[in-house]
């Protein structure tokens, strides 16, 4: 272990770095690799459609045929204002500049809100994919409130040529049964309309 991780971690930088799971054997472990869609959901029940979206989004960047994804997500604009999130750095009040880095960044997709990506669409969305997020909290109104809901449409997701669908669960939130409840059904039509659907998910 280097110095400057020890520095970083502390203390319990040994235990950290060294700790072995004893509760789930290594072998049980679905770990990323080049063949992870065909391994993991090829046996599922996803469509075709869904899987080439899935192959779209493991096959695009530097990463491309690894396993591993690196998505650039930018919903803050909507989450803490425009102005919170983006003073320090202007240029990202320009949806083309978000988009722009995802694709000089070697992402394997770009996640952000129907506003961003409706924004430059037409110009992007065959060129790296697109995967927007459909539900948002906000913290505009006060006294500050924490729940997702939703911002727009699987539709408009699908017509924007999006490749998948994003949202965002609160578990163990007062509001965490009706979210699961909303986003199943949202994801369930965007596999209709074979787009792939990811879930980001928080502890209340």
């Amino acid at each position: 272990m280097s110095d400057w991780i020890g520095d970083l971690l502390g203390k319990d930088a040994e235990a950290l770095v060294n700790h072995r799971c004893q509760t789930i054997p290594h072998g049980q472990l679905h770990l990323p690799g080049p063949d992870f869609i065909d391994r993991i959901f090829l046996p599922s029940d996803r469509s075709p459609r869904v899987l080439a979206n899935l192959a779209r989004l493991a096959d695009c960047g530097r990463l491309s045929g690894t396993g591993y994804l690196s998505i650039l997500p930018v919903d803050q604009g909507i989450e803490h204002s425009a102005g919170a999130s983006f003073a320090p750095a202007p240029d990202y009040f320009d949806p083309e500049n978000i988009v722009k880095l995802a694709i000089e960044g070697g992402c394997n997709g770009v996640a952000s809100t129907f506003g961003v990506l409706g924004m430059v669409a037409r110009r992007y969305a065959h060129k790296i994919p697109f995967i927007v997020k459909v539900n948002h909290n906000e913290l505009l109104t006060y006294p500050n409130k924490h729940d997702q809901i939703l911002f727009g449409t699987v539709d408009r997701a699908y017509d924007m040529g999006a490749a998948a669908i994003g949202a965002t669960i609160y578990f163990g939130s007062d509001e965490a049964s009706r979210q699961i409840v909303e986003i199943a059904e949202v994801f369930s039509h965007a596999h209709e309309l074979g787009m792939a659907v990811l879930v980001e998910s928080h502890n209340a």
